[in-house]
């Protein structure tokens, strides 16, 4: 069912069902983020998203990441209320993630100054715990791959994201989804040599078998590949571990599509 929604002023439309994050964003409407990845679930964990909404009794302040349409309604994302809680919550993170780029930009973004109400963060911790803001992007992203290495640890100020017992994870496959996912690069993800670092173990790294790239861990693809074959067994297709990169596998499927159509002999 279509939805007639009017974003600051100006009519869309909009599918029943759809997040209000989901409709600003296709019309290239600004809604910050920090928890939000178009590949996960919406978990609507650091409250960046709020917009003001109108459908019909007087507005209410919604997160727009898990806040789905369901009548004709009006929208607010840049209002004066909004603004204030975004400073507000940008302050709060601020003081739990100090060295968080993307949400120092933010900061500047919406002219957030020093706040006395919330204490910094202490000195002299890991790039981890200074720049985490625990939005649980990366969690959410090992867990879709069925590892489940990391997992948020301990209670309140002194909850944090690592692995178990913060030891090196035997569940743990090198992939670093989950520092590609981060939104303040706090997980530390480093190559060099042919090896992966992160979450204090080292992984060897396989080159791709076209352009000779490293790409992926020995690790990383046996999982790709049990993944792959649990789902083919559905429906009966066979598959292999591929030891092609992403750009490779891409780059032949463009000249498949380019030969089909004539465009490349």
């Amino acid at each position: 069912m279509a939805l007639n929604v009017k974003i600051n002023g100006k009519k869309y439309q909009a599918e029943a069902g759809e997040y209000v994050l989901e409709v600003c964003r296709r019309n290239r409407i600004l809604v910050p983020t920090l928890c939000h990845h178009e590949s996960l679930t919406g978990m609507g964990a650091c409250r960046l998203c709020v917009v003001e909404l109108n459908e019909g009794s007087g507005r209410q302040v919604v997160v727009s990441c898990v806040y789905p349409l369901s009548r004709d309604c009006e929208v607010f994302t840049e209002s004066e209320k909004i603004k204030s809680i975004r400073r507000t919550v940008l302050a709060m993170l601020r003081t739990k993630a100090p060295e968080g780029d993307r949400l120092a930009s933010l900061c500047r973004m919406y002219g957030v100054g020093e706040d006395d109400r919330f204490t910094p963060t202490r000195a002299g911790i890991n790039r981890l715990d200074a720049a985490c803001i625990l939005c649980g992007l990366c969690m959410e992203a090992c867990s879709k791959l069925g590892t489940g290495a990391i997992s948020a640890v301990g209670r309140g100020t002194g909850k944090k994201i690592s692995t178990p017992y913060d030891e090196p994870s035997a569940d743990c496959v090198g992939c670093g989804s989950c520092a590609a996912v981060c939104p303040t690069k706090a997980i530390d993800c480093a190559e060099a040599k042919g090896q992966r670092s992160i979450w204090g173990r080292k992984f060897d790294l396989v080159r791709c078998e076209v352009c000779g790239r490293p790409f992926a861990t020995e690790e990383e693809l046996a999982l790709s590949y049990k993944l792959q074959v649990t789902g083919s067994k559905e429906n009966g297709a066979d598959v292999e571990i591929s030891r092609v990169c992403e750009n490779c596998r891409r780059r032949k499927s463009s000249d498949v599509m380019a030969k089909a159509f004539g465009v490349r002999k």
